[in-house]
């Protein structure tokens, strides 16, 4: 049977989400999905990020995220959600820390809010169904 030794070279790739230094980047997801709170976290953590917390609508997340700080290097948010949707809490957020870095995520339909979003301060954007590739890319993108 074959050992690792047998194959030094296999996943030599640096995971995505660690920095320079082999520390993980930390992400708050903000979703009232289970199931979408879920996916990302497994996305993320398989590349080495650490989910530092998780928040089911926009006003636990915006609570969530001045608890972090500044401990938080990435935040996905939902747009549409019950108690404070994910517009509002990015204002809110971005009104406590200039520099946050926010992703939204959108069903499809939903460009204006998505537009809206960017202007107020989002970093990028991502369309569910999720990808996990465009997941990732656009979380990289970000964190530049």
């Amino acid at each position: 049977m074959k050992t690792k030794m047998d194959f030094p070279n296999i996943n030599q790739r640096k995971p995505e989400g660690l920095r320079e230094d082999g520390k993980p980047f930390r992400v708050l997801i903000v979703d009232d999905s289970m199931f979408v709170t879920k996916q990302i976290g497994q996305i993320l953590t398989s590349e080495g990020f650490e989910i530092a917390g998780t928040a089911s609508n926009g006003e636990e997340g915006l609570e969530k995220y001045k608890e972090l700080y500044p401990k938080v290097d990435l935040v996905t948010m939902d747009i549409t959600m019950p108690v404070m949707d994910g517009v509002t809490s990015l204002e809110k957020i971005v009104e406590f820390d200039k520099n946050a870095n926010i992703i939204m995520i959108s069903a499809l339909g939903k460009q204006d809010l998505v537009k809206k979003s960017l202007l107020l301060g989002a970093k990028n954007y991502i369309v569910k169904p999720l990808d996990r590739k465009k997941v990732l890319e656009r979380v990289m993108m970000t964190l530049k």
